[in-house]
């Protein structure tokens, strides 16, 4: 008995040793460490920073020039760290890096930290890449027009505006001076000239025409506003517009976007627009079999039709009615492809967004136009100047904006158009309609005309 009652003994003791060593063990697996901002940013370097974990016994610490880790500077592969920081040193001023730690004991190594950014003072003296845009885009197996949006005063020969767009651009579409306000001055009654200037250029230039827009609620001339006829004769003066415009650039304005912006930001509903309130929810289909009609009774059967829209990506609710709109449009054969204005930030949309937006496009077998893009850097109004912080991001997003699209299919690429010149011209500095209370810099050249490091990263993602 005695003995039965010692092994009993032995057993709970050996049992609760047992326990008490896998609780032991259990309390020391190794946290995931967290990366902090970095500080003493300076040309040369900056000092590296994370929070202790318990029971670590040193740190693990990666710096690379890509985000994804793939190429890591070989003095900082997995370096052993037994403090909170690390100076790192040797860099390259003016560039991007990205660092990340784990931690570490005899026995364990954590799983990877949070990713932090950094980018180092001064500059890196790289050039940037001189090569013409629409030189490089040709070259490629599956090429597409390289647009710009302009206005007709920077079509002067020999200007600027004129060297860059003919060296640069394969592409135009007017910024404002094709809309309807612009245009019909009265029922029945056109002022041509500055359209005229604008398409005449692009014809005498060999570089394609992009209409923009046949209907838009915010281009809407103050005698159709005012008119006080039945909703069927405020159909036909629009119809008569349509008619006439499509008609009077024939063969020489290649593509339209017939309808722009329809589509309200809020809950997918439509816009509630006087199109909407005097033609009915139809009016886009509408509006489209006219452009097409016209088309084809001026003997232009080659032109293609757009519906143009903006913030789809980000928006739900939105992506779906504008997809539902061109179902409809497809459906009765009046469309050929759609207009996603990408008017973003460096910071969004993501990569991801962007790719579901447009492969929708894809799975209908429409055209795409990456209609106006530009990338804000100052979003918030938190900088001043334009940082190398936000140099290096906003050329990574025209980048990673220009390889989504290069990725798409030959059949389904149309355009890709920046929607200006220069960031002091842009229409996104200052913009109450934006609700951008400060400066920015979206585009591609800056007030000097000099190409900068988003210039850059378009050529890059055509690599």
């Amino acid at each position: 008995m005695k003995s039965k009652f010692l092994l009993m003994l032995i057993s709970v003791v050996f049992f609760l040793n047992a326990c008490s060593k896998d609780d032991n063990d259990a309390a020391e697996i190794l946290e995931t460490p967290v990366a902090n901002a970095p500080k003493d940013v300076n040309d040369n370097g900056f000092k590296a920073k994370w929070n202790y974990v318990s029971h670590s016994k040193s740190y693990l610490l990666d710096v690379s020039t890509s985000e994804d880790f793939t190429t890591i500077l070989p003095n900082y592969n997995s370096k052993e760290v037994t403090d909170l920081n690390e100076v790192v040193t040797g860099l390259t001023g003016g560039t991007q890096y990205y660092y990340r730690v784990r931690a570490k004991t005899e026995a364990q190594i954590s799983d990877y930290s949070n990713v932090i950014s950094v980018v180092t003072t001064g500059s890196n003296g790289i050039p940037e890449d001189p090569t013409f845009l629409k030189i490089k885009v040709n070259k490629l197996a599956n090429p597409f027009f390289v647009g710009m949006a302009i206005k007709a005063s920077q079509l002067t020969n020999g200007t600027p505006y004129d060297v860059i767009l003919r060296n640069e651009f394969s592409s135009i579409s007017a910024e404002y001076e094709m809309k309807m306000d612009q245009i019909s001055t009265a029922s029945g009654v056109y002022n041509w000239t500055v359209a005229d200037k604008i398409v005449a250029y692009g014809n005498t230039n060999n570089i394609n025409v992009h209409g923009h827009a046949l209907v838009w609620h915010n281009a809407v001339p103050q005698w159709l506003k005012d008119f006080s006829g039945t909703d069927a004769e405020f159909a036909a003066e629009v119809k008569k517009y349509i008619t006439d415009v499509v008609t009077h650039y024939a063969g020489k304005v290649k593509s339209w976007d017939v309808v722009n912006e329809a589509v309200d930001d809020n809950g997918g509903a439509m816009r509630n627009t006087i199109f909407l309130q005097r033609m009915g929810p139809n009016y886009v289909k509408d509006c489209f079999q006219w452009a097409r009609n016209a088309a084809i009774a001026a003997g232009d059967t080659s032109l293609l039709l757009f519906y143009n829209d903006y913030a789809t990506s980000t928006n739900i609710a939105k992506q779906d009615k504008v997809f539902a709109i061109l179902e409809d449009l497809k459906t009765a054969k009046v469309i050929d492809g759609v207009g996603f204005q990408m008017h973003n930030t460096y910071l969004s949309p993501t990569k991801a967004q962007i790719e579901t937006d447009l492969n929708r496009a894809v799975a209908k077998g429409l055209k795409i136009h990456v209609s106006e893009l530009d990338i804000q850097v100052n979003q918030f109004n938190d900088i001043s100047n334009f940082t190398n912080e936000r140099r290096l991001a906003q050329k990574a997003k025209y980048k990673e904006m220009v390889k989504i699209y290069n990725a798409l299919p030959a059949a389904n690429k149309y355009a890709l158009t920046i929607w200006g010149m220069k960031d002091n011209e842009s229409w996104i500095p200052y913009s109450t309609e934006l609700n951008h209370p400060g400066n920015d810099w979206p585009l591609l050249y800056d007030s000097n005309f000099a190409v900068k490091s988003s210039h850059t990263g378009f050529l890059e993602g055509l690599d």
